[in-house]
């Protein structure tokens, strides 16, 4: 079947899946055709069937992704993992997987690829002859804590080789297993080496499990900031996204809650809604706030230029005009309040570049 364009299928969905964030599981925008679920095969009081997760072992070409991007602060990154567990139906990384043929919505959160030799990849990157120390950001798109790493351990073995050169890095992350890894970050950070920052995106377990079904819920990513803050290891809290009329009011509390438990530095992003994403985010408000969903997807276009996602730098993670702006003052203002302070730069001088393949080990 001739895949129709994006407007004929919108609204078109598959039941709902416990566990799952995204309501729809339509067409790459690169393939040309388009699936359809066979409303003729199951009745409304059919069993639906749980939707499983399937890792796919990935052998990456190269591991670190550099970006010139002027509106964010590292200009190289580290993504262990393509598509999230955590289910996110917001999550601005979903159009991602049309690159790989599958879609952004349920697949991109339950056909997942592990890189399994990122760690591999990674000392033969930082042993380059004219490879310079910056900071290297992780999870600056996928989790690179969502619930497979248990099992799979891709980050914990990028961490182990990022401690034992000093190389500096960010992580990011909705997940309590960072926790894990206290033995290698608590040295990292003593060192000047490490930052960490918690995404919560709201303090009501009820709706984080509709946003986020599979991310540690609330109550558990302040309990691990406080246990980071506890190991002097430097905690973030990200407010992030902030999402007109659904988690807005709750800026302050997060703020507060999380300044409480140790974070010491702070931020938020307005909710982006890039190609995909717009679509699978308006069916989820349909499904669980139809009468909000209007109101929210207004806001949303005052905030970017009239559209539902503006891409330009310096104006795609705050949005524009005036709900933008007073959003930007609240966050601002309860900042100042609560004493959160400026992120300071981590170290980049104690590098030490693993040996290149065929080097003798240096003596000591």
């Amino acid at each position: 079947m001739t895949k129709p364009p994006a407007s004929a299928t919108r609204g078109r969905k598959t039941p709902h899946k416990r566990g799952r964030g995204a309501l729809s599981n339509a067409s790459s925008r690169f393939e040309p055709l388009v699936r359809e679920p066979d409303e003729d095969c199951h009745g409304p009081e059919d069993e639906i069937p749980p939707l499983r997760t399937h890792v796919g072992r990935e052998k990456a070409k190269s591991i670190i992704t550099e970006n010139d991007s002027p509106d964010i602060s590292f200009d190289r990154s580290i993504n262990p993992y393509r598509g999230c567990e955590h289910g996110c139906v917001y999550c601005f990384a979903r159009p991602s997987h049309a690159f790989l043929g599958l879609s952004p919505g349920l697949d991109f959160e339950s056909r997942l690829f592990a890189k399994v030799n990122a760690a591999e990849l990674l000392e033969r990157e930082l042993s380059a002859p004219g490879y310079r120390p910056k900071t290297i950001a992780i999870g600056t798109n996928t989790d690179p804590y969502q619930p497979i790493e248990r099992k799979v351990q891709v980050m914990r073995q990028v961490l182990e080789v990022l401690a034992r050169v000093n190389h500096p890095l960010t992580i990011t992350t909705k997940s309590a297993l960072v926790l894990r890894d206290l033995d290698l970050l608590a040295p990292m950070a003593g060192k000047g080496l490490v930052k960490v920052a918690l995404s919560v995106t709201t303090l009501d377990p009820s709706l984080a499990r509709k946003m986020e079904p599979r991310a540690s819920t609330p109550e558990k990513r302040l309990e691990a900031i406080r246990a980071l803050a506890e190991a002097i290891i430097p905690t973030s809290v990200m407010a992030a996204p902030v999402i007109p009329a659904i988690n807005d009011a709750e800026i302050e509390a997060i703020l507060a809650r999380a300044r409480a438990a140790g974070a010491r530095h702070a931020n938020y992003i307005l909710l982006r809604l890039p190609l995909e994403v717009a679509d699978l985010f308006s069916e989820w408000l349909q499904a669980h706030f139809p009468q909000r969903r209007e109101r929210v997807l207004s806001l949303v276009r005052s905030t970017r230029e009239g559209k539902l996602y503006d891409s330009t730098f310096g104006a795609r993670m705050t949005g524009s005009g005036a709900y933008a702006q007073m959003i930007a003052r609240r966050f601002e203002a309860a900042s100042a309040r609560l004493g959160f302070e400026r992120s300071a730069p981590l170290r980049c001088d104690l590098f030490q570049p693993p040996p290149r393949a065929g080097e003798q080990l240096r003596l000591l």
